[in-house]
């Protein structure tokens, strides 16, 4: 019998052997009662940046166009309670076995965008050495996606701690691991969107060193 990585309750017969059939690793180790707390983004979601119940560009997506850098980003769920739970158990709380919770979603993604090369938003090193793993290259080698690390990350304060304005004004906290870039197609790879000031400092570094399209991901907006 396998417990639900989420509740720690046994999964039911029936939802194991549905899962085998359907080949969902991520779904067999967690209950259906635990999966449906996660709520997928609808139709309904900006369209630069997936922000769920927006039906035009959000507020941060025009900030980033008026900076001449229009949002491109998809995401699968909402950041709701269930989503906040579970990125503060995986990721403060160092529950590495979490990382399989979406490994069925994110083989798909990877599927779809095979012909990109996936580069995961990095750690510092401070943050990897409390942490112990980075919770994004946990995420894709669980699912079997390949990627490569571009970037390196400079000491900063803790995104999580700072507020809209203040996430919006930080420096850049990237450099280039190479100076040359080995891919025209990125897919910048991180777990939670929230400004977009993260993802937009990657695109700028990434772009100035020679990639053709950078476009982003994300489990979470």
């Amino acid at each position: 019998m396998i417990n639900c990585l989420l509740c720690d309750q046994p999964i039911s017969t029936k939802e194991s052997f549905s899962n085998i059939f359907s080949f969902s690793k991520s779904q067999a180790r967690t209950c259906q009662v635990c999966k449906a707390q996660f709520e997928k983004i609808g139709q309904k979601h900006c369209p630069s940046c997936y922000k769920y119940d927006e039906d035009k560009e959000c507020e941060d997506c025009l900030h980033w166009r008026k900076q001449g850098l229009p949002a491109d980003h998809l995401a699968l769920f909402q950041y709701n309670q269930a989503m906040a739970s579970y990125f503060s158990r995986y990721k403060f709380f160092g529950d590495y076995a979490l990382r399989k919770v979406f490994a069925s979603e994110l083989k798909l993604m990877g599927k779809e965008w095979k012909d990109w090369q996936l580069v995961p938003i990095p750690l510092s090193q401070k943050s990897l050495e409390e942490r112990g793993f980075n919770q994004v290259e946990a995420l894709l080698e669980e699912a079997g996606l390949s990627y490569c690390n571009l970037l390196e990350k400079k000491e900063t304060v803790k995104q999580s701690s700072l507020s809209r304005k203040e996430r919006l004004e930080t420096q850049q906290p990237f450099c280039l691991i190479s100076e040359k870039v080995p891919a025209e197609k990125i897919l910048l790879i991180d777990d939670i969107y929230t400004t977009g000031q993260t993802i937009q400092h990657a695109r700028k570094i990434l772009l100035k060193a020679g990639a053709k399209t950078v476009k982003s991901f994300s489990i979470a907006r």
